[in-house]
């Protein structure tokens, strides 16, 4: 059974690749349409709405849009879905893997508060879909308003999101699950409004009826939607990586923020693809964001060491194994001096990926990466430069393999 934690963290591997190409597709694509439906020369005469001529590959290509379809629908007509429907499902699978069957590793923090595993995964699923509700009431309701009035409305939902999460979860798992709703209602726009309704239009040509414009106008509204959120779920999801952005008493704050500068640079990008202008204003006040962020960030919160009584059973186990003093001895002694509050390693100034490495409760937390990175592979410590010996990484090995076999 031991080989599970292998097994998982290949699986892990190839989702998060698998991920990471797909949400390229789909961001790539995206952006390229964003600006070229900004930037088409719309001073042409016939039915289209704009043409734009490009050259790439040695090749040039003339593509004109159409506001609802030419009067002869083409046989090949391609539909850009696919990329974000992959990207969410490897996504959602991802966030089982990692944060629902790792929840009381990766999830549930019971100084945030004390949840059972089953309890912190229907919390989970719920918001996403509750998240998903509210945008969507928000969106239709006013979709004829001032399209600036429901942005900010939509900002103060998320504001609202963000504070929840990093009342509930991990702040690692708080950004992530406010990635993870981003994203559910980028891709929910795709497959639930903007698919739908050019189907319709495309229902209407193809019968000879013509096409409400309104259906074009709600998708244009949910298409400028994802395109200012994209480089914020960008940020939340190389997040858990950097324990200053997650593992702060203003995470949710720093979150809020990141999505301000995500409207920034699109709106600088947007304007200039559209020629309207050269906003470089949006960069000063993205840098003045990121330096309220990066202050922020250095405001930890402060708690008490957690105890090994408090752990969950599923953790405790592995501090209560028969090695798991001269585990923890091992672990001290080779890696707490990166992993812990202040390490003393000259060029580390905190513990890399948030992962801290000097109570036992932290070491048994621990127990499935200590045992992947310094017990099966040798990537910890790194070059190993604390001299960490084979008989210790067996040790390890023993250690990890007796509490999950037995």
């Amino acid at each position: 059974m031991f080989e599970l934690a292998i097994i998982g963290a290949w699986a892990e591997f190839a989702v998060r690749w698998l991920h990471v190409v797909t949400a390229m597709a789909w961001i790539g694509s995206s952006f390229y349409f964003i600006a070229l439906d900004l930037g088409l020369n719309r001073n042409i005469p016939g039915p289209a709405d704009g043409e734009e001529w490009q050259v790439h590959g040695g090749g040039f290509y003339h593509i004109q849009k159409y506001l609802v379809a030419p009067e002869r629908m083409p046989e090949h007509l391609v539909w850009f879905k696919w990329e974000s429907y992959m990207t969410w499902l490897s996504g959602f699978t991802l966030m089982v893997l990692v944060y629902y069957l790792g929840s009381e590793f990766y999830l549930i923090d019971p100084e945030v508060m004390a949840l059972a595993p089953w309890q912190a995964i229907l919390i989970s699923l719920a918001s996403l879909a509750f998240g998903w509700l509210v945008y969507d009431q928000i969106c239709k309701r006013f979709v004829n308003s001032n399209q600036t009035l429901v942005m900010i409305a939509l900002f103060v939902v998320l504001v609202g999101m963000s504070y929840f999460y990093t009342s509930v979860f991990t702040g690692r798992a708080a950004l992530i699950h406010l990635g993870a709703w981003t994203a559910t209602i980028m891709s929910a726009n795709v497959f639930m409004i903007i698919i739908p309704n050019q189907k319709i239009v495309v229902a209407d040509l193809k019968a000879g009826r013509k096409p409400d414009p309104k259906y074009g106008k709600i998708a244009k509204q949910r298409s400028t939607h994802n395109n200012y959120l994209t480089l914020p779920v960008i940020f939340l999801m190389l997040s858990n990586h950097y324990p200053l952005a997650f593992a702060t008493e203003y995470t949710w704050i720093i979150a809020s923020l990141v999505f301000l500068m995500g409207v920034t640079i699109r709106h600088y990008f947007n304007s200039n693809h559209a020629r309207t202008g050269n906003p470089t204003w949006t960069w000063a006040v993205t840098a003045v964001i990121f330096i309220l962020i990066m202050w922020l960030s250095v405001a930890p919160a402060m708690r008490e060491p957690e105890e090994v009584a408090a752990l969950p059973p599923s953790v405790q186990r592995f501090a209560l194994a028969e090695d798991f003093p001269e585990v923890y001895n091992t672990v001290t002694g080779r890696c707490s001096m990166c992993h812990s509050e202040y390490p003393a390693y000259p060029g580390i100034n905190w513990a890399p990926h948030g992962l801290r490495l000097e109570t036992e409760a932290e070491v048994a937390r621990a127990a499935r990466v200590i045992y992947l990175q310094a017990g099966r592979a040798h990537a910890m410590p790194p070059a190993n430069l604390s001299w960490m010996e084979p008989e210790e990484r067996a040790l390890i090995v023993r250690w990890y393999q007796g509490v999950t076999e037995g």
